[in-house]
């Protein structure tokens, strides 16, 4: 596999119901060779561990520049598709959300995850505000050489708190998700549902191929392709239990 033609083309392909694409979450171009030499067919980045591993704080701290070269680095040190974690644009506006996905495009990147979360506000972007946010990121993405993946975020379980009905947030993740397709969108991702009936309801709704993340409590792997999952991420996962590794290698010598 030599162009990011081909290398977008396989990524797409790769979304499928029931037989989900499974990303385990690098930051880095050593953690990338890393998974790819062990058989990933796609690599795909967290802004948390990239941020964390930089010495910043998740949440767009990562300065745009070094993002981008990061980005550059791990799509150049592997021959598999590679997707970014763009976390909300970089920008509040369709405007700079267009430019930061251009960029992510140019620096190699065939994918992107975009999601509805205020950075550094409260709350989520309404519906109306996304879809723009998203019609911006479609239309920056098709005037590349190479389209882009974009997987369409919603962090509405990611930010629902215990007392919050869960059957009404499904009901407005799926209008999220019907209308973010309408948008130009290629999948869906929904971090922390975790409830197989709500995954599986999702999943013969939404017009996208559904991405769920592995966290503790979560269904297996197996058990997710059988909801219907077409793909599965690790989130922050990978990076804290190498971490936790590294940490406990130091207390054994000091």
């Amino acid at each position: 596999m030599s162009s990011n033609t081909e290398k977008a083309q396989t990524f797409r392909n790769l979304h499928i119901k029931g037989e989900p694409l499974v990303l385990f979450n690098i930051w880095d171009p050593g953690t990338a060779k890393v998974a790819a030499n062990a058989g990933a067919t796609a690599i795909a980045t967290g802004s948390w561990s990239v941020a964390e591993a930089f010495g910043y704080p998740d949440g767009e701290k990562l300065p745009l520049n070094i993002a981008m070269e990061n980005i550059k680095r791990i799509s150049d040190a592997v021959d598999v598709p590679v997707s970014m974690d763009l976390e909300a644009g970089y920008g509040t506006t369709p405007e700079l959300v267009a430019k930061s996905v251009i960029l992510a495009g140019q620096n190699g990147a065939v994918g992107i995850n975009l999601e509805d979360q205020i950075i550094d506000g409260k709350g989520l972007y309404s519906l109306d505000e996304q879809v723009k946010r998203i019609t911006a990121a479609r239309k920056a993405s098709d005037d590349l050489e190479v389209p882009l993946f974009i997987n369409a975020r919603t962090d509405l379980f990611l930010q629902a708190g215990e007392g919050d009905n869960k059957n009404k947030l499904l009901e407005e993740a799926i209008a999220r998700g019907a209308a973010y397709a309408k948008a130009g969108a290629d999948g869906f991702f929904v971090p922390l549902l975790m409830d197989p009936i709500l995954i599986k309801e999702l999943c013969q709704a939404c017009p996208l191929p559904v991405n769920i993340m592995m966290i503790p409590g979560c269904p297996t792997i197996k058990e997710l392709a059988d909801l219907g999952v077409a793909r599965v991420s690790h989130g922050p996962g990978p990076f804290r239990a190498a971490m936790a590794l590294i940490e406990q290698e130091c207390k054994n010598l000091y």
